[in-house]
């Protein structure tokens, strides 16, 4: 998606009214613009569109004859470069569980305009998150020093920072590193790039997809954050709770 170009979105739904619905609410949407790129019935024929080109965003119903849209969705997080999913159905009891898919957001039938803008909306922020580096941060770098070699690794790609024992663990989508150093400064220096979740975590802001209430077998209720290209949950304090959700809602 370029500047300024409609969303390209993919309808998934049995109902032809339904996907018919669909259309014309999104023609009816204004900004976020979207343009309805392909239609699906089923998950079969969702993945044949998606073999043949790339969608911003798949809306997706949840009951269907055969593969339903959950099992979709987790098939769809396999794929190298995955279009955001919104569910939308008319069954509110899977909410919980298409949430742990990282769906972007779960609407329920009928589908009310304002809430199809709200949605859309969502996933453009997270496609301009996933792909813009900010120009700030191009030519930073953190030097790694790992097994008698010397890695630099360019900040926009590191997703966080954790302090175990005297390291740090530096994650970026593809691997894990060791590095030297300390949160506090890091946090210092960079303060643009990096938010604290625990006394423990710094996370890219950029990469900060979704904030829930997690239940740990050890410290009991809590919040979690996911991180746009991982699958792991990282807790997050209850001091750092309201400067979180800040970030996801400013």
């Amino acid at each position: 998606m370029n500047a300024g170009s409609p969303l390209k979105v993919l309808l998934v739904d049995d109902e032809p009214l339904a996907r018919a619905r669909l259309r014309t609410l999104l023609a009816d949407c204004g900004a976020p613009a979207a343009s309805v790129e392909g239609e699906a019935a089923n998950a079969v024929q969702a993945m044949q569109w998606l073999q043949r080109q790339a969608f911003d965003v798949a809306l997706v119903d949840i009951h269907m004859p055969g593969v339903d849209g959950l099992s979709l969705a987790q098939t769809l997080r396999t794929l190298a470069a995955p279009p955001a999913v919104v569910f939308v159905t008319a069954h509110a009891e899977h909410a919980l569980q298409a949430f742990e898919l990282a769906a972007a957001d779960y609407l329920t039938k009928p589908v009310r305009l304002e809430r199809l803008q709200a949605a859309l909306q969502k996933v453009q922020k997270l496609l301009q998150a996933e792909r813009a580096v900010p120009t700030e941060l191009a030519q930073d770098v953190l030097i790694v020093q790992e097994r008698g070699r010397t890695e630099r690794v360019p900040l926009a790609e590191v997703l966080y920072l954790k302090a175990e024992l005297k390291y740090l663990t530096l994650r970026t989508q593809a691997r894990s590193f060791i590095l030297e150093g300390s949160l506090s400064e890091l946090e210092a220096r960079y303060p643009a790039h990096f938010i604290r979740i625990h006394r423990n975590a710094l996370v890219a802001r950029r990469a900060v997809r979704a904030l829930e209430r997690q239940d740990d077998a050890l410290e009991g209720e809590g919040w979690a954050v996911r991180l746009i290209g991982l699958e792991e949950w990282l807790p997050v304090s209850r001091r750092q709770l309201a400067a979180v959700r800040e970030l996801l809602v400013g």
